[in-house]
């Protein structure tokens, strides 16, 4: 008797799954269809990503090989290309190359692509931090304190492992204009930072000890 109700429910089961499956074969045909695009879009996104570092790497690999005899117009347009591909590693690498070559003097030119780099790129927050160092290392010597702050406080305003560097920045920036007590508090700064750079903790240590212990 058990087998026999066993059977009758192992059939009921089999036909309302039967019967589940044709009312609702269009949406389960969508579901299914949806899933497969979903799968096919994934797989063209990360070879389209493939191919497009594969192009910055060798466009900017050779611009690097082309640099001592070839066309500096070239080759800057060949980086330039490089930063505005967006991409994540060479993006970067191709602008520290123009500036470390002096190949733009355009400090403007060299301030966009910055902001490409920094705003446009999806980046680790410990890289995008490091540029937005660079780029206030870049413009220290040419802009009023105001917009030095106005690069750094992304970074002054986080817990980032650049955070002391930006605060030694700083507070040698405000020494170098005579301004000691702005300077003084800079460096006062790195020393209270749980995470500061141990080199710049003794560097600040110095400089306060020596030129602004009044």
């Amino acid at each position: 008797m058990d087998e026999e109700f066993n059977l009758i429910d192992t059939q009921t089961r089999a036909e309302k799954v039967k019967t589940f499956l044709l009312d609702n074969k269009k949406a389960l045909l969508s579901i299914s269809l949806g899933l497969i695009l979903i799968v096919l879009s994934f797989y063209y996104y990360q070879s389209y990503k493939t191919k497009q570092t594969e192009m910055a790497s060798n466009k900017y690999n050779t611009a690097v090989i082309d640099y001592k005899n070839g066309d500096k117009t070239k080759i800057v347009l060949s980086l330039k290309e490089v930063i505005k591909n967006k991409n994540s590693t060479y993006s970067p690498l191709a602008l520290y190359f123009l500036i470390d070559n002096n190949l733009i003097d355009n400090r403007q030119e060299i301030n966009d692509l910055f902001d490409i780099i920094i705003n446009e790129i999806s980046l680790e927050e410990e890289i995008k931090n490091l540029i937005i160092y660079k780029k206030a290392l870049y413009n220290a010597d040419y802009i009023n304190e105001n917009l030095l702050l106005e690069i750094l406080n992304p970074i002054i305003n986080s817990k980032s492992v650049w955070k002391s560097h930006a605060l030694y920045l700083l507070a040698e920036y405000f020494y170098s204009k005579n301004e000691k007590q702005k300077s003084k508090e800079f460096f006062s700064l790195i020393l209270s930072l749980e995470n500061s750079n141990q080199d710049l903790i003794k560097e600040a240590q110095k400089r306060l000890n020596r030129d602004l212990s009044e």
